[in-house]
């Protein structure tokens, strides 16, 4: 056997092999068709397009090819593989038009993407992957009900919230709300590495009828370890929800003076804030003195517009004082002087 392959292998490599009888005429129009077909089908372009171009003309080409097999060249090997590229490229055209394919969500979701996801440029495919990690639901939350319950919530979720308002306390004391298109538990999902576990330190209450979607912590990992633009997307989703949060914590405090507390800044405090003794004297000694009652701390730059306070039943936002919390370990007001506070 192996002395046949060799004198196969002489042949083809050592003897001339010349065509005995050459056609003078052409094949004819069809075969000449088909190889059109595949030159105009191997100059198109990239993308889901280009491969539509490309497919739908090798596949014509190919069909061409194939009766020219049949009709012309008389030969059944030559039909049947032709044959059989035709009926691939057709089927590689039904796979691009799947993918093609308009992309839907239901209402609440198609609401989402244009207002948090779409904003951001993110595509179709990905956002459709982050919905398919929800089950696509949409889950109630009725006025007054507790989302979670501090000490007691296990932190297994992520949601974010859809429509309705949400009150946030700490020991039944108000700390701000959470608006449609916020997430409900950002600082808790921070707050913990995937193989840890921990309860909420805070109460989320609805104050109207709620609607959210949620994240099982567990398939959530799963999809952020697998697609890494999604990880980096909810990366910078969430840092931006919670720079959110603690500005609406920073809005509501004041110190002497009615000064607006600024945390990026806490060495200010010295500058802006004017002992107490000294302001009381000056005040009461200007000829232009203003009753307290009808004093307005200055507004911040920073300020997001929030509804009208009169909707809202929580404190007032002017209702914390930075004096409030000097008893609190580690505060600022424990120490002395800026040089203190910087070692």
């Amino acid at each position: 056997m192996l002395r046949d392959n060799s004198s196969l292998i002489e042949t083809i490599l050592y003897d001339n092999l010349e065509c005995n009888v050459l056609k003078n005429g052409s094949e004819g129009a069809i075969y000449h068709l088909a190889n059109v077909m595949f030159t105009l089908g191997y100059m198109s372009g990239s993308g889901f397009f280009g491969l539509v171009y490309i497919f739908s003309l090798l596949g014509v080409g190919f069909f061409i090819q194939s009766i020219w097999g049949w009709v012309d060249a008389c030969g059944v090997d030559i039909f049947m593989w032709c044959l059989l590229l035709f009926v691939l490229c057709l089927l590689q055209l039904a796979h691009i038009g799947y993918r093609l394919r308009k992309v839907t969500f239901e209402e609440d979701f198609a609401n989402l993407y244009k207002a948090l996801f779409r904003p951001l440029d993110v595509p179709l495919t990905a956002y459709k992957e982050i919905v398919r990690c929800c089950d696509a639901e949409v889950t109630s939350l009725a006025c007054d009900q507790n989302y979670a319950v501090e000490g007691k919530t296990a932190i297994d979720r992520l949601s974010l919230l859809l429509a309705g308002r949400v009150r946030v306390t700490l020991d039944h004391q108000f700390l701000h709300y959470i608006f449609p298109y916020q997430f409900l538990d950002s600082p808790e999902w921070e707050s913990l590495r995937p193989n840890e576990e921990g309860n909420f330190q805070v109460t989320l209450t609805a104050e109207t009828e709620c609607c959210y979607v949620t994240w099982k912590r567990r398939k959530l990992y799963l999809l952020l370890a697998k697609h890494h633009y999604i990880a980096r997307l909810f990366s910078v989703m969430l840092g931006n929800d919670i720079a959110d949060k603690l500005y609406s914590l920073i809005d509501k405090l004041y110190c002497r003076g009615g000064v607006r507390y600024d945390i990026r800044l806490p060495s200010l405090y010295h500058v802006l804030a004017p002992p107490v003794e000294a302001e009381k004297e000056k005040i009461a000694e200007s000829p232009h003195h203003v009753p307290q009652s009808s004093f307005k701390p200055q507004e911040s730059p920073f300020k997001k517009p929030w509804p009208d306070s009169n909707d809202l039943i929580g404190e007032d936002s002017t209702s914390l004082v930075l004096e409030d919390f000097a008893d609190m370990t580690g505060s600022f007001m424990e120490y002395t002087s800026e040089r203190e506070y910087m070692k």
